[in-house]
């Protein structure tokens, strides 16, 4: 048994070793430190945290804890599974996986030493996360900073999504149906279940904790119901009157049935784990092939595979490209490879140009979210594509090397972005102005992080998963100028519009930044 235990214990500390190790995680810390200092509002400005009945709560720990806990447990579910998926993938690909299927070590053995390391990993994210709030309340906060009562509520918070989301990771790359892109779109579905909790739980006053909300959502809610009116409570970057006397949340929030309601559900939390043990294919050839973790086929993938015949329709732009000159050219030469590649692209492009045209202004948000939010997912992968293809250190061969590189994506990401929403920006500058802004801003600014991100983290999934995260986030928060990036409620003024465009620049100036510091060709 001892033999066992050391075994799980080296697999748990090597896979936290070789995820805190990854360029995504520095990338992922920084989001997360920028993410705490955004949504904890500074009052000077207006905004605060939790506001009920127009009235602001103080920023004492209890507070602090329980609000920054709600909100970055909603990011943390998503992007969290994102950065632990692929890991058996990876092993398939580089022929570990034979080694390890051919080990005398158990299964079971193997799976929770992974699941353990994937635990640890997020956990040390939210310490990351807990310990920047810890800051923000040195320098906002009203009261003493009471180390315990955030320890506390981010354990009963966090604790269960944590080992929910690590389940989750687990199995879907345990179980060979779910270990492509069928499995991200389950487990993102999944999440969007949870995040409708929310709303219920806000709408409906006094709620009950359900042990199956994984997220803390409803367990959040009815710590608050005890001692606020939960019908008229904003969380979140919420407006105050500041004429109102501040209201102060106690430090005992977590009575002992909400404690243990919180227990139940990081048990139930473990059933994913528990699943991935019988279903681990243990990378045997007659359940799961290496060629499966590059080529297994999710229906979008099919419905490419029926449209092949239109990528043809690219053939002009591939030709117009290889007249322009310098960067001009190869931007557009990934224009077009990125429709050739994705022609279920290239057919929507297609498709919304005429409702562009002809819809009325209310129809036009939901057109122009629509397409954000697909154009968003395509160009993804788009910094990431050289490296993920073991072109890269022949792309840093070529004149100009990764800093044109660089460049030529951003430029191909923002020409994409345009061409789905151009037509719509084109509608709203006549309609109203600062909407059309506010749009093409927006596509800018996300241009800018996807390539900063993919660069940054050589990944797709920490922009995926953040960008997912403030779709999420667009949609249904619809007040305050700063959270309508793409103005989908009509609240962006030129001051947010502006700082959107800042946003893009720094997120794009960190590029050639990292271009200098990085291994060249990398």
């Amino acid at each position: 048994m001892n033999a066992v235990f050391s075994a799980i214990g080296t697999l748990a500390g090597l896979e936290a070793r070789v995820r805190l190790r990854r360029r995504s995680t520095l990338v992922t810390l920084l989001a997360v430190v920028a993410l705490s200092w955004f949504m904890i509002s500074d009052p000077a400005d207006g905004l605060t945290l939790i506001a009920v009945h127009g009235a602001r709560v103080r920023y004492t720990s209890a507070t602090l804890a329980l609000g920054s806990a709600a909100l970055s447990t909603l990011l943390f579910a998503l992007a969290g599974f994102y950065l632990l998926r692929g890991r058996m993938g990876e092993d398939l690909r580089s022929g570990a996986g034979a080694v390890i299927g051919a080990s005398t070590q158990g299964g079971a053995v193997f799976v929770i030493g992974r699941w353990c390391g994937g635990v640890a990993y997020l956990a040390a994210l939210a310490g990351a996360f807990m310990a920047t709030v810890l800051v923000c309340h040195a320098v906002r906060g009203d009261g003493p900073i009471e180390p315990l009562v955030y320890l506390q509520t981010y354990v009963l918070v966090l604790g269960p999504m944590i080992l929910f989301t690590a389940g989750c990771a687990t199995l879907f790359d345990a179980w060979a149906p779910l270990m492509g892109k069928a499995g991200d779109l389950l487990y993102f579905v999944v999440w969007v279940a949870q995040m409708g909790a929310l709303s219920t739980f806000a709408r409906g006053g006094a709620g009950v904790a359900n042990p199956l909300d994984f997220m803390g959502t409803s367990a959040v809610m009815t710590a608050l119901a005890a001692h606020v009116d939960l019908r008229d409570m904003m969380l979140g970057i919420a407006d105050f009157d500041a004429a109102k006397t501040p209201l102060t949340l106690p430090a005992g929030l977590w009575t002992a049935a909400l404690a243990g309601s919180r227990g139940v559900t990081a048990l139930l939390a473990l059933v994913p784990t528990l699943l991935a043990l019988p279903l681990f294919h243990r990378f045997s050839p007659d359940r799961v092939k290496p060629r499966m973790a590059r080529t297994r086929r999710s229906p979008l993938a099919v419905v490419d595979g029926w449209l092949r015949p239109l990528s043809r329709c690219t053939a002009p732009l591939f030709a117009l490209a290889a007249r322009l000159p310098g960067g001009a050219g190869g931007a557009l030469a990934d224009v077009a490879l990125t429709l050739a590649a994705s022609p279920s692209a290239l057919a929507l492009l297609l498709l919304v140009q005429l409702p562009a045209l002809v819809l009325g202004a209310p129809a036009l948000a939901p057109l122009a979210l629509g397409c954000v939010a697909y154009w968003g997912i395509l160009v993804s992968d788009l910094p990431t594509r050289d490296g993920d293809a073991a072109l890269d250190a022949m792309a840093a061969a070529v004149p100009g090397g990764a800093a044109r590189r660089y460049w030529r994506q951003f430029a191909a990401a923002c020409v994409l972005g345009l061409m789905f929403t151009g037509v719509i920006a084109l509608r709203l500058a006549f309609i109203d102005p600062v909407r059309a802004l506010a749009l093409v801003a927006g596509v800018f600014a996300l241009a800018a992080c996807a390539s900063f991100l993919g660069r940054a983290s050589g990944t797709a999934r920490v922009f995926l998963a953040l960008f997912l995260f403030a779709l999420y986030v667009s949609i249904n928060v619809g007040h305050g100028a700063w959270a309508d990036v793409i103005g989908f409620h009509g609240n962006a003024t030129a001051g947010s519009v502006l700082g959107w465009v800042v946003v893009g620049m720094l997120a794009l100036a960190g590029g050639p930044l990292w271009n200098r510091r990085a291994v060249p060709g990398r």
